[in-house]
């Protein structure tokens, strides 16, 4: 499993899927080890089919953890 701060999670109302560089995304053909970063600007979410702008990472820099202190 990737480090939480490349893990980044859609913020769309009850959807919450998160994703994991290290996985991919076989719903969206997006091979293991892809940074999300990387992912097209068309990507969107294989759950709410919401935009990359939707997402926030897990932790770091821009996350809702970082906004909380």
């Amino acid at each position: 499993m990737a480090d939480p701060k490349d893990m980044y999670q859609c913020q769309v109302s009850n959807c919450g899927y998160v994703y994991d560089p290290d996985k991919g995304e076989p719903k969206t053909n997006t091979p293991p080890g892809t940074a999300f970063k990387d992912l097209p600007d068309d990507w969107a979410c294989p759950h709410s089919g919401s935009s990359k702008k939707t997402f926030r990472p897990l932790a770091g820099p821009g996350s809702t953890l970082a906004e909380a202190r």
